[in-house]
């Protein structure tokens, strides 16, 4: 190492003429401000909110599916179809997001993101026809695309690199709680007021939280920090630069084989969560015959389990970490672990013979796979330079939400087709464990910068 830079964490290296005067701990974690602590709370409260929100969005159209198809006219491939068009437009917009948000930001990426796709859910209210149903899903799984990517971001940007995985735990939980009390929610306000009348208020809480964001978030290049400030935040990273990638150096992530890692592997999470957020209500329906307000009530419990398994997971890889651990092999585990735990209980769910242990099964599913779910969002946080976090996390989401818009299609496809989810259920199983192969063979190095110097 040359003898003008200081090392904090064994990973990075800062300039001694910025650094050289701050006292350093011997786990190289230095202590944060007050105005850092107000800044983390206000941005985890909006992200929390914001990830609720989204969810609620999402899940409208799979608990209102019955419904619909009785309305409107539609088959159950129809509805996959919708579900699927959603992550197909969600998917390919998250290959300019990730560009777009390392330059301009989550305050503007993530305000005017929330603010169309809530316009669009509102709209969703408004259709009278399959083809104006499937031009709304567009636009609104164009306006989410910012939303996971601006999580990352956000994190990375303001908490340290050994005090992410709680942030992380809590963000990825809110998206899952936001499933979780879909159903009841949902199913409340259709009894009440209809489905059009649902998917316009939803849509109108998000247009206000989405002015909340960006009143209130500043991105970290427009706040004044100090050297003390700077140090906590920059401690540990791989990479400390700011500036964002070049598209040569955005298309070169493409040829790295821990990039494309990240990518396969995560197919495997999303394809397993996209399928039970599509189509877990209409399977409960289908497969016990139970009706709207019992769907409701019994449909959320597996998403509370997922929400504990993103939670836990926040708690776990900080606890190995701290044990000695090194943090890219901490999420390894977690993200094996729980790939392969949940495709054995998705192999479980046909053989369940009540609702009650369909939904514990399913429930665990959900449980293992958001637990792996976190730590595959937390392992951009410490295999990735930071100028890098947007881009790569909107890569490897792109990659997932392809594979994923197979799963609400295909399932509806084969429940047409069969009149039965069992096939739909091993195809899901099958995808999660080649998911988990993927991060064993392929995620081995962190991705380093392409800029050298």
């Amino acid at each position: 190492m040359e003898k003008n830079n200081i090392t904090l964490d064994r990973q990075t290296t800062f300039d001694q003429t910025t650094f050289a005067d701050i006292p350093v701990p011997p786990n190289g974690l230095l202590e944060r401000s007050a105005r850092i602590k107000r800044i983390q709370t206000t941005a985890m409260i909006l992200l929390f909110f914001a990830a609720v929100i989204n969810y609620l969005d999402r899940s409208s159209l799979s608990v209102a599916n019955l419904t619909i198809r009785h309305d409107l006219g539609l088959s159950a491939t129809e509805i996959g179809a919708l579900l699927s068009v959603f992550s197909l437009a969600y998917g390919f917009a998250q290959l300019p997001c990730g560009p777009l948000l390392d330059r301009k930001g989550p305050r503007i990426m993530l305000g005017l993101g929330m603010f169309f796709w809530s316009l669009f859910q509102a709209m969703s209210g408004m259709v009278h026809t399959f083809t104006q149903f499937i031009l709304v899903r567009i636009g609104m799984g164009i306006g989410e695309a910012p939303m996971n990517p601006c999580g990352v971001k956000v994190i990375n940007d303001w908490f340290n690199i050994k005090a992410r995985g709680k942030p992380m735990g809590v963000f990825n939980a809110a998206s899952t709680i936001g499933v979780a009390i879909s159903p009841p929610i949902l199913a409340a306000m259709m009894l009440l007021m209809g489905w059009r009348l649902m998917f316009i208020t939803i849509g109108i809480l998000g247009v206000f939280l989405a002015i909340g964001w960006y009143m209130l978030y500043r991105n970290r290049e427009n706040v004044e920090l100090t050297t003390v400030e700077q140090a906590y935040l920059n401690a540990g990273s791989i990479n400390a630069r700011r500036d964002p990638l070049s598209f040569a150096e955005w298309r070169s992530l493409f040829r790295n084989r821990t990039m494309w890692g990240m990518m396969l592997g995560f197919s495997g999470i999303n394809y397993t969560a996209w399928l039970y957020l599509a189509w877990l209500p209409g399977y409960l329906q289908t497969a016990y015959n139970l009706d709207l307000k019992s769907t409701g009530m019994m449909a959320a419990i597996p998403f509370l389990f997922g929400a504990a398994g993103m939670l836990i997971n926040g708690f776990v890889t900080d606890w190995l970490v701290r044990r000695g651990m090194a943090p890219i092999r901490s999420r390894k585990i977690c993200i094996i672990t729980g790939m392969l735990c949940s495709a054995a209980f998705t192999f479980l769910v046909p053989q369940a013979t009540t609702s009650m242990s369909a939904v514990l099964l399913i429930g665990m599913a959900l449980f293992c796979i958001h637990f792996a779910g976190t730590s595959c969002w937390g392992l951009i946080h410490v295999a990735v330079a930071s100028r890098m976090t947007a881009s790569v996390g909107s890569i490897q989401n792109f990659a997932s939400f392809l594979c994923a818009s197979f799963a609400p299609i295909v399932t509806g496809f084969i429940v047409d087709t069969t009149h039965s989810f069992r096939l739909a259920l091993i195809i899901c199983g099958c995808v999660t464990a080649l998911g988990a192969l993927a991060y064993v063979i392929l995620v081995r190095q962190p991705i380093s910068d392409p800029r050298k110097d």
